[in-house]
């Protein structure tokens, strides 16, 4: 029985629970309760503070003198012979009662979290008479969706069944073999698809998504609480696609958007509702192709969206890419391995260098469809950005620096749009063929040339060059966090390491001001810029040509503030949505990219919209995106004649 299951059924009895307006645990019946000021309240708290960072710190470096020894014996430093016998019971026999102690408050205190505000933002809601009306579907992202191996060659029968991505089996694959985890985990370079002899697809239903690795949770938060709505297999599914894939190859290899056509008409047909599309990340443009691909005469044909989808709520929606994506692809680095110190880099450059990721990332189209869109008009040129802050000494708009520039490797500073013109003349033909054949990055300035690329795949995914369905009844939410740090352009320098296969390298010895270690941070969710995250829904799809039926779209921001003891948010630091009122009930607050999954207001969201009652939801900014989004040189047709001239 899966854990979804268990904990909404029970093991044995009638173990529903009852609806509560509060997420607050109540006092047991009789068990006295003693009132006490806030300033004591905030000392209490102190110390159990200071007793959870001073455990993490011991139990980090536990973890990392065993680390350091794994390193260090590859090199015959020291000798691990002596730790042949060693086993848990052992290492609890030395650590401190205090520590194990420690760990086994924070442990139950975790437990006792899950077990009930897991499910407490749908029995809050339930409470007030919200129930299941749309059938829900969920597009994910790319760290969403487990990838298993289905191969009966001799090399792949090892992993039958067994996820390549998305499980431990994938980190011991890596360890243990990386070279058959790199054969088996990259496409073709050539088609795109599966390279001979090996065949990996994206897990199904809703373990494909709920749990990344045991622990790790990324959709279950959002399944738990449409559980307790009324939602199960019946009226809820998970398009679990290969995030490797083009969306191009998404349908000639799995048939996916067919498959997701099915499954909406389905929905409809048994419940006699429209169905609420949920997209995250880089589903967000999955799902914008198939709005596309389904209105096709052939696929499903013009009026398909209109009769089928009632909303879109779109997570975090990566519109116009994530700038982490180009670098990923032109040097296999980004913000979390520049950043890295020196031991770390050490080993992770021992199991995967920074060519070796650039050769993965390179192999998997899917990930190059997170190249930036829009261009100078959207990332800005060489002396402005429209989202450069006052009082900013370099512009955002020179999205890769060189601090030398004396050749062809390092040519100058150059823009986003330059940025991936350099990334193509400095790549093999193959790779350059599979972006020109699957993307396209610019901006369609008239609504003819918006109405010529409908019939055009590559734009499909672009909203800058299409336009939304012509379906007026249709919804869209927005929901996305703001306030946390996210790179927004990078300092590099030629790669001067012989056995590199890279001709640049992000130049980590530059930490200046706002550069750190070769990284300039601007605002987003951690991992998709505000710009990507908030431009479309607030301005782009209000321009005409880009929304032509007038599709009502609504913006909901949320602020990054999480407990700073959780990794993860945090189980006590939250709000849900109060239409009107905006009455604040603690829960989890965090605004990070992957971890606002578990966000107890955006779960109150999605469940409104679920539920019928989108219309409660008022819009919400707490960023500048509207103020960003004035200064983009992106026009109504009328006015491309006389647009102000750059700054």
């Amino acid at each position: 029985m899966s854990t979804l299951r268990r904990r909404v059924l029970g093991s044995s009895g009638d173990s529903t629970p009852s609806p509560s307006p509060s997420p607050v645990l109540a006092p047991s019946k009789g068990e006295p309760v003693t009132l006490i000021p806030n300033s004591q309240l905030k000392k209490l708290k102190g110390k159990k503070s200071k007793r959870r960072q001073w455990l993490i710190f011991t139990l980090g470096g536990i973890f990392g003198l065993v680390v350091a020894a794994f390193f260090a014996n590859q090199h015959d430093v020291i000798n691990l012979e002596g730790l042949v016998d060693f086993n848990l019971d052992s290492l609890m026999d030395v650590i401190p009662a205090g520590v194990v102690k420690d760990a086994k408050d924070i442990t139950r205190h975790e437990r006792e979290a899950v077990q009930y505000d897991s499910f407490s933002v749908g029995l809050h809601l339930r409470s007030q008479g919200v129930k299941a009306k749309h059938p829900v579907i969920m597009i994910p992202g790319v760290i969403s969706t487990g990838l298993e191996s289905w191969g009966t060659e001799e090399a792949s029968r090892q992993y039958f069944r067994k996820r390549l991505w998305g499980s431990w089996s994938m980190m011991r694959a890596l360890v243990v073999d990386k070279k058959s985890w790199k054969r088996h985990i990259m496409l073709d370079p050539i088609t795109g698809l599966d390279p001979p002899g090996v065949k990996l697809r994206a897990a199904q239903g809703f373990d494909a998504a709920d749990f990344f690795i045991t622990g790790y949770w990324i959709w279950s938060k959002i399944l738990e609480n449409l559980a307790t709505l009324g939602y199960d297999p019946t009226n809820a599914f998970t398009a679990a696609y290969d995030w490797r894939l083009s969306c191009r190859g998404l349908e000639q290899r799995d048939n996916f958007f067919s498959r997701l056509r099915s499954h909406i008409e389905t929905g409809v047909l048994t419940s006699h509702e429209k169905v609420a599309l949920i997209s995250h990340s880089m589903g967000s443009q999955v799902l914008f192709y198939f709005l596309h691909w389904v209105e096709a005469p052939d696929n499903g044909g013009p009026g398909w969206v209109e009769k089928y989808v009632d909303s879109w709520i779109n997570v975090s929606g990566s519109m116009l890419g994530a700038l982490k994506g180009l670098p990923a692809v032109l040097s296999g680095e980004m913000k979390d391995t520049a950043q890295l110190n020196a031991f770390a880099v050490y080993g992770l450059e021992k199991f995967l260098g920074k060519d070796e990721r650039c050769e993965i990332f390179r192999n998997m189209p899917g990930v190059s469809s997170m190249i930036p869109k829009g261009g100078e008009a959207v990332w800005g040129n060489k002396t402005w950005a429209p989202d450069d802050l006052p009082g900013q000494n370099v512009s955002f708009g020179t999205f890769i620096n060189f601090r030398e520039s004396n050749s062809t490797e390092s040519p100058g500073n150059l823009t986003v749009e330059e940025s991936i013109d350099y990334l193509l003349e400095h790549s093999d033909t193959w790779y350059k063929d599979q972006v020109l054949e699957n993307y396209s990055h610019g901006i369609a300035q008239t609504s003819v040339e918006v109405e010529m690329n409908e019939q055009n795949p590559r734009k499909w995914i672009n909203p800058l060059e299409t336009r939304l369905p012509l379906a007026p009844s249709l919804k869209i939410y927005c929901f996305y966090g703001v306030g946390k740090s996210t790179e927004r352009s990078y300092f590099y320098r030629e790669d001067t390491d012989p056995f590199s296969r890279l001709n640049v390298t992000i130049d980590t010895s530059l930490s200046s001001g706002p550069v750190d270690r070769g990284v300039v941070m601007g605002e987003g969710d951690g991992t998709v810029p505000l710009m990507s995250n908030g431009y479309m829904c607030t301005k782009g799809w209000k321009i005409k040509r880009f929304n032509p039926a007038g599709v009502q779209v609504k913006v909901y921001e949320m602020p990054h503030e999480p407990d700073r003891f959780s990794p993860r948010g945090g189980p006590s630091t939250g709000i849900f949505y109060r239409p009107n009122l905006h009455q604040s009930l603690h829960l989890t607050l965090t605004g990070d990219h992957v971890d606002i999954l578990g966000r107890s207001s955006l779960n109150d969201l999605i469940l409104r919209v679920a539920g019928g009652k989108g219309d409660q939801i008022e819009e919400n900014y707490v960023s500048k995106i509207r103020e960003y989004s004035d200064k983009v040189k992106i026009y109504e047709e009328d006015k491309y004649r006389r647009r102000p001239t750059a700054p």
